[in-house]
């Protein structure tokens, strides 16, 4: 006997197996969720981010028609990969911001005239971004959590499911992680 999935599993099925109809039927069904992801992570950026929750998604359904056929396991999966394609949005977005700060053309100016530096949770967020993938390549597993967790808003149990481990295991991959992140993190900015 085949196990039941959700709607919205099926619909992500039928949508790599090649249905457009699909896609297009999922989209209610993902919307709203992917929107809340997205607006949790602008809430996280500097105060003037001139990219919206709505952009963003939409960024995200532009990349995900080149990852259409991925094989999603589910849902969970499904949310993981936009989770990373926002990542790496959000850090292109800011990593373009930092280089125009630092030459693209501007004119020169004393830093001691500038009462903040509003750029600094741009510095954050590529020296998160850096440190994160030195994680990865130390402990993939750690590198999903935080991934899953902090850029796609997952909670300890759907971290869990998704990457077929036990709650124990995701919160003491969190906690080890966020102190070695923070550090890295520290060091950089």
């Amino acid at each position: 006997m085949k196990p039941e999935v959700s709607e919205t599993t099926q619909l992500l099925l039928d949508w790599a197996d090649g249905d457009e109809a699909a896609l297009h039927a999922l989209t209610p069904h993902i919307y709203r969720e992917l929107r809340g992801m997205a607006a949790a992570l602008i809430r996280r950026e500097r105060e003037q981010h001139t990219l919206q929750p709505t952009a963003l998604v939409h960024e995200v359904y532009l990349k995900l028609v080149d990852v259409r056929r991925a094989g999603w396991k589910g849902k969970s999966h499904f949310y993981a990969a936009c989770a990373q394609i926002m990542r790496r949005i959000l850090v292109d977005a800011a990593r373009k911001r930092s280089a125009t700060k630092h030459g693209g053309g501007l004119k020169r100016v004393d830093v001691r005239e500038i009462p903040y530096l509003e750029h600094h949770k741009d510095n954050c967020l590529i020296a998160l971004d850096d440190a994160l993938n030195q994680l990865q390549q130390a402990d993939d597993r750690k590198a999903r959590v935080v991934e899953l967790r902090y850029f796609g808003g997952l909670s300890v149990e759907e971290t869990a499911a998704v990457l077929q481990v036990s709650e124990e295991t995701v919160a003491r991959d969190w906690r080890l992680a966020r102190g070695w992140l923070r550090a890295e993190v520290g060091k950089a900015v």
